[in-house]
């Protein structure tokens, strides 16, 4: 059974089953929603909403390490993670799709490790390469059999929020080498590895960052809605590819 970690309202992943929703508790606290179990093409999952049942969480106060120790609990085999992007590149316009494999982490002041207890050992999990390379090839795979064109490869820039960056802020993190700006990636995907669950990321641009393109002078939030709802109907389809052909790998 697959983990799904959406950003809000499951009736936006087309073709989901909802069978039931567990309230559950973890060490760390409530995770943002209910479970939500249900099914894609005939096969299991569990869907969590990361920002919450109504979008009450914003990104700086979503908590992390009950979401990922949840999905932990539930049993999940992977992690397929929806995030919202800005684009730091031409080719990276409203509208694209993104596999990243890279990641750089800008957050600050998160909760973004399990072993931060007076009792914890020293555990230094390996990060090389963040993203499980199997989930991406598995899900590149599945867009092209859809018919779904999708980048494959980038850096994830994570963000504080919930403030939009500065054109400053972008530019040092072109140079960087990000090609994606998001909110939410980490720690999420740093508390993925810790538990040994692999964890592959869907990104969906819905703007050009601060200072880019149509959003030289300011970035307008219509548009970050509106791409986001849309790409949403090719993102179910890329799911239900890689769901129903998930043990074909």
């Amino acid at each position: 059974m697959f983990g799904i970690i959406a950003r809000s309202r499951p009736a936006s992943i087309a073709g989901l089953t909802i069978e039931r929703r567990a309230h559950v508790e973890t060490p760390y606290g409530r995770p943002s929603a209910p479970l939500i179990y249900g099914a894609i093409a005939g096969k299991s999952v569990v869907v969590l909403l990361r920002h919450g049942d109504d979008h009450e969480f914003p990104p700086h106060r979503v908590n992390y390490r009950a979401n990922i120790q949840a999905l932990y609990d539930a049993g999940v085999e992977g992690i397929v993670a929806i995030a919202t992007v800005g684009g730091l590149r031409d080719h990276l316009g409203p509208g694209t799709l993104l596999i990243p494999d890279q990641v750089i982490d800008y957050t600050s002041d998160r909760a973004h490790t399990f072993y931060d207890a007076d009792d914890a050992s020293a555990h230094h999990v390996d990060f090389t390469w963040p993203f499980s390379e199997n989930l991406r090839r598995r899900l590149l795979t599945s867009a092209r059999n859809a018919g779904i064109r999708i980048e494959d490869g980038g850096c994830y820039g994570a963000t504080n929020g919930p403030r939009l960056e500065s054109a400053a802020e972008i530019r040092m993190m072109q140079r960087d080498g990000c090609d994606v700006v998001g909110m939410t990636g980490m720690p999420e995907i740093a508390l993925a590895r810790e538990r040994g669950i692999p964890y592959g990321a869907i990104n969906i641009v819905v703007n050009y960052a601060a200072g880019l393109g149509d959003s030289a002078q300011a970035v307008a939030h219509d548009q970050l809605l509106e791409y986001g709802r849309t790409a949403m109907i090719t993102v179910a389809r890329l799911l239900a590819n890689f769901i129903e052909n998930k043990d074909k790998a």
